[in-house]
């Protein structure tokens, strides 16, 4: 195909014929780039260039006159409030089997419902690969439209019984700093494999757990429920059989959920898919009830759940739905400052011209299934609501482009079913993002989302009033150090060890965070917070507790409608979450909180910021209680 006809094609597809570069210069991208991009959204390219092609053809944008609103309560009309952010999985406890659950999420919602929290904010809760429990990023799923069945509470499920042997395996499991996500997994999969037969066979003793009620869980799940369970069976069985988890290393006949080995495998294996059925149900059901007990406990939005940007491309969901899919391209991102040779985050995404396509589309699917639960959702990298980059399968990040996404008809349906859930939207718009989306966002009542790290200009650190209305304020997320941390400048120190940055740029990065510390305590003293005398990157433990505790202050007195407070924060981490383009070496997503939830109230700090949060941001109790019960009547 000639080139000019590639030029044309990748225009009406939507293709951005420039990508930016790390000094933010425009870069023209290749015909070849564009011709792999074409190829992975499934344009046809042997037709005719000025035929629709097998690939659909990217619609022109709509006018509307107005952008379609997403759902706002009305108490925050009068109101601000704050929440708990945190990552389910660090949670310790006395009873947790090594890893945060749900039941462990109901003690925590009373606890910060008892301190005066709006919400819990929490790290996705999709499913996992369960045969490859080490693959444990929570933004790199199997799928985003079923959870976790990790997070469940064995010891909550009726018929369970433990046992001298079990209690041993299970100390070992709470003992360790990091996640154990093999023992986990092998533990609790066992556990509830036992019981099954022995739930089918009891009564209907407990109305949580009705028996009527996973029937009817089974028969609104449909095709998606059962692949996802058929799924789960075909990747243990596979990975036992040295194939892998990943459909992409299965045998050829195994790769398409509807091939006739598949559905011979299926007839096979009818009970273990209606098991893991059974586990997604559970995983629901005290989801559901971690979601009540957060509005019993006066929280007026409740759970707060992040909405993943894609999906592993090798999971559950490209496997059973291959078609809305892009092949032969990953989401990442462009080459910046911070990631020079850009970013692939090997993550498959939702073709342009099937992720709204009919009623029941894949993102109406998608966020639905995360509001069914939640106050509150966010999306994670908001951009796509725009735009994706992609990077074709073989090529380095600087060989990808931007390509053009329904944007109106996306926000039409993120309105639609926020309304239908009562459920506002947080959209999490950082890097390099289009001038303009943050406005369209705005007008789609979409909260926008401030890092206390990013709000700065040439003058400094912007004032707390400067701060947007329609926002969440927070002071780091779960790919930063903690406050105390990028303090003393750990995270420039992390990616100077794990080879993010070159060493070159160290240097120039730790010279910048010392006007950063200059500027952020002129900012915390001219808003009349104070101060340690002794407030340099090697400051005690207690100056840098003084200042998250001005820092949390500071972010409170924004007018932010929002505001959230990083769990780890409050228990004075010293190992980041996540270290952002690491893999190997680092071990992202394992490491566990150093206090317990039976001694949360014991951490200093817990005490200190939760009490200028209830003094900067106070609650009216008696609408708390009003909303509380209405919300919990209308689930």
């Amino acid at each position: 195909m000639r080139r000019a006809e590639i030029e044309r094609l990748a225009r009406r597809h939507g293709i951005s014929p420039t990508r930016p570069s790390p000094d933010n210069r425009e870069v023209a991208i290749s015909s070849d780039t564009k011709r792999k991009l074409l190829s992975a959204l499934k344009v046809d390219l042997s037709a005719a260039a000025d035929r629709e092609t097998a690939g659909t053809r990217q619609e022109p944008k709509p006018t509307l006159k107005e952008i379609p609103r997403s759902y706002l309560p009305d108490f925050l009309s009068g109101t601000r409030v704050w929440g708990i952010s945190l990552q389910l999985y660090e949670l310790r406890s006395a009873r947790n089997w090594g890893i945060g659950d749900f039941e462990d999420l109901s003690t925590m919602t009373g606890l910060a419902g008892s301190l005066g929290a709006d919400f819990i904010g929490l790290n996705p809760l999709h499913a996992p690969f369960l045969a490859d429990p080490d693959r444990c990023s929570p933004y790199e799923p199997s799928s985003r439209q079923h959870l976790n069945p990790l997070h469940i509470a064995v010891d909550k499920v009726p018929g369970f019984a433990g046992n001298a042997d079990l209690e041993r395996q299970l100390q070992r499991l709470r003992q360790t700093e990091l996640v154990d996500y093999a023992g986990v997994a092998r533990t609790k999969l066992q556990a509830l494999r036992d019981l099954w037969p022995e739930w089918r066979a009891r009564a209907a003793t407990d109305k949580t757990y009705d028996p009527q009620d996973f029937d009817a869980f089974v028969a609104q799940g449909g095709d998606s429920l059962r692949r996802h369970a058929l799924f789960e069976c075909l990747s243990l069985s596979m990975t036992a059989r040295g194939a892998g988890a990943g459909w992409q290393k299965w045998p050829s006949d195994f790769q398409r959920a509807d091939s006739a080995a598949v559905a011979e495998f299926e007839r096979k294996h009818e009970d273990d898919v209606r098991f893991h059925m059974w586990l997604q149900w559970l995983a629901h059901q005290q989801l559901m009830q971690a979601a009540a007990r957060a509005l019993k406990a006066g929280m007026r939005i409740g759970l707060y759940l992040d909405l993943a940007v894609g999906e592993a491309v090798d999971g559950s969901a490209t496997w059973s739905e291959p078609e809305v899919y892009i092949s032969g391209a990953t989401v990442g991102s462009p080459p910046d400052p911070f990631a020079v040779d850009g970013q692939d985050w090997h993550l498959a995404g939702y073709l342009p011209s099937m992720i709204a396509s009919r009623e029941t589309s894949p993102f109406r699917r998608l966020v639905s299934a995360a509001m069914r639960y939640a106050g509150a959702i966010r999306i994670d990298h908001a951009p796509a609501l725009r735009r994706l980059f992609l990077v074709p399968l073989g090529a380095s990040p600087q060989g990808g482009g931007y390509v053009r996404y329904p944007q109106d008809r996306l926000l039409q349906i993120l309105a639609e079913t926020s309304a239908e859930h009562r459920c506002l939207v947080i959209g999490e718009a950082l890097g390099m993002i289009p001038e303009d989306l943050p406005d369209d966002l705005a007008a789609a009542r979409i909260l926008s989302y401030r890092i206390l790290s990013y709000e700065q200009d040439d003058h400094g650190f912007k004032p707390a009033a400067a701060y947007p209305i329609l926002a969440l304020a927070c002071i780091s997320t779960h790919d930063h150090q903690t406050l105390a941390g990028w303090w003393r400048g750990a995270d420039i120190q992390d990616r100077r060890d794990h080879g993010i940055v070159p060493p070159n740029l160290i240097e120039k990065h730790l010279e910048h965070r010392k006007r950063e510390r200059r500027r952020l305590k002129a900012a915390l003293r001219a808003a009349g917070f104070g101060l340690p005398k002794r407030l340099d990157a090697r400051a005690s433990r207690e100056a840098l507790r003084q200042l998250t505790v001005s820092a949390y202050r500071f972010i409170a007195r924004t007018p932010s409608l929002l505001v959230a407070v990083r769990l780890a924060d409050l228990t004075d981490e010293k190992n980041p979450t996540n270290i952002p383009g690491t893999s190997d070496s680092y071990p992202n997503w394992k490491p566990k909180l150093s206090v317990s939830l039976e001694d949360m109230m014991s951490s200093p700090l817990v005490q200190r910021v939760t009490e200028a949060m209830r003094k900067e941001r106070p609650q009216n109790r008696m609408a708390r209680e009003r909303i509380g019960s209405r919300r919990i009547l209308n689930r």
